[in-house]
C-alpha cells in the first residue's frame, strides 16, 4: 500500500544516461522517455533556449544548423560528464518530464554508468542527479543493467555475456551468479563510427560533412557484414578544394570499409573479455552465446559479423536501444533484493 502511494505521488526512476541518448524508465510503467542528450545554448551566457526547454529532441534538430549565437552541446562525452551544470539541467528536465514529483518527496533513482569510469566520474554522476532532484541514488554497471534488461539468467551459475554498444562507450561483460566475472569498457562506439565515416568521405571524396549526415549514412546504408543487395546513398557536403557545395554517391561497401577500424576495436574488446574467463565459463558461452544491446547493435549484420569472428552464437536484443533502461526498471521492481548490492557497490558516494 505504501509503495503504491509512493508510485502515485513520486515514482522511482531508472535512467540510462548516455552520451548520445538518455532514456528514463518509471517503476511499474517501463521506458517513458527517449531523448537525445543535447542542449541548445545562447553563446556567451550559456542560457538554455526556449525558456529552458531547448533540451533533447528540439536541441538535437539544431545540431549543425545553428547560427553563431547558438550552440548545440552535449554535456557528456565517452560516457563521462564533461559539463556538470548542463548535465544537472538536462537531468532535471528529463526527470520532471518523465513523471510527476509531488508531496515534497524525491524519487529514488537508479542510474546506469559505464563500467570503466573512475570514482571521481561516478561522484560527478551522483552529484548531478542529486542536484537535479533525485533522492536516494543507486549506480549500476551498464553491462549488468543490459544483462538484466535482456532477460539473461545472470543470477545462475552460468556464463551470460552482453555487449552494449552505445554512443560514447561499448560495454562488454560476462556475468555469473549475479556478478560481473570479466568486463571491459572501451570508448569506441557510435560516435567513433560517425567520425570514421566523416574522415573516409573527406579523404576519398574531398567532401566535408557533419556528424548528423554521417550518422544518417550509417543508418541508411551502413553494415558490419556484406549485404545480399548492396546499397547506395547520395550525400551532400562542402568541397574542401573549391569551397562550394557538392554531391556524391556513396555505397554500402565504402561505408563498411570506413567502419572497419572502430568495429575491429570493438571486436578486440569482446575477445579480450572472453580470454579473461575461466575455461568452464568459455564452455558455457559456446552454448549461451552473447547478446548485443545499445543503438550501435542496430548496424546491419552486426550479429553476423560478431558470430563469424568469435565462433559463438550472437543475437541482437529485441529492442536494443532500451535494453539498459529496461534493466534499471526491473531493478526498481525488486529494489529490496538489489539494494544491499547497490549500496556495497556505491560505497563512498
Amino acid at each position: 500500500m505504501l509503495q503504491r502511494l509512493r508510485d502515485w505521488m513520486c515514482p522511482d526512476l531508472g535512467i540510462d544516461l548516455g552520451t548520445a541518448t538518455t532514456l528514463v524508465a518509471v517503476r511499474g510503467t517501463g521506458v517513458v522517455l527517449d531523448e537525445p542528450s543535447v542542449l541548445a545554448l545562447e553563446k556567451g551566457t550559456r542560457r538554455i533556449l526556449g525558456r529552458g526547454t531547448a533540451i533533447g529532441k528540439l536541441a538535437r534538430q539544431m545540431v549543425g544548423r545553428t547560427p553563431d549565437s547558438i550552440a548545440a552541446v552535449r554535456p557528456l562525452r565517452d560516457g563521462v560528464i564533461t559539463d556538470f551544470e548542463l548535465c544537472e539541467a538536462m537531468l532535471r528536465y528529463f526527470m520532471q518530464k518523465a513523471s510527476r514529483q509531488g508531496g515534497g518527496m524525491r524519487p529514488r533513482v537508479i542510474i546506469a554508468v559505464p563500467g570503466g569510469i573512475t570514482p571521481v566520474e561516478k561522484r560527478a554522476v551522483y552529484n548531478s542527479a542529486e542536484r537535479a532532484g533525485a533522492g536516494r541514488i543507486y549506480l549500476i554497471d551498464e553491462a549488468k543493467a543490459a544483462g538484466i534488461g535482456a532477460g539473461l539468467p545472470i543470477s545462475e551459475p552460468l556464463a551470460s555475456m552482453v555487449c552494449d554498444i552505445g554512443g560514447g562507450t561499448t560495454e562488454v561483460a560476462v556475468l555469473s551468479l549475479g556478478e560481473v566475472v570479466a568486463s571491459r569498457s572501451v570508448r569506441i562506439a557510435g560516435d567513433e563510427m560517425d567520425e570514421a565515416i566523416i574522415e573516409y568521405v573527406r579523404r576519398n571524396y574531398s567532401l566535408r560533412i557533419g556528424q548528423p549526415t554521417a550518422e544518417q549514412l550509417k543508418i541508411e546504408i551502413g553494415s558490419a557484414a556484406p549485404l545480399d543487395d548492396e546499397l547506395t546513398s547520395e550525400l551532400r557536403g562542402l568541397d574542401t578544394v573549391s569551397g562550394v557545395p557538392r554531391k556524391a554517391l556513396l555505397t554500402s561497401e565504402e561505408v563498411r570499409e570506413a567502419l572497419s577500424e572502430p568495429l575491429g576495436k570493438i571486436l578486440d574488446a569482446v575477445r579480450g573479455v572472453i580470454e579473461r574467463c575461466d575455461p568452464e565459463l568459455v564452455g558455457d558461452l559456446s552454448d549461451t552465446g552473447m547478446v548485443l544491446a545499445g543503438g550501435g547493435s542496430l548496424l546491419r549484420g552486426m550479429d553476423r559479423f560478431m558470430q563469424e569472428y568469435l565462433g559463438i552464437p550472437v543475437r541482437v536484443d529485441h529492442d536494443p536501444r532500451t535494453t539498459v533502461a529496461r534493466g534499471t526498471a526491473i531493478c526498481l521492481e525488486h529494489l529490496q533484493n538489489w539494494q544491499r548490492r547497490f549500496e556495497t557497490e556505491g560505497a563512498g558516494f
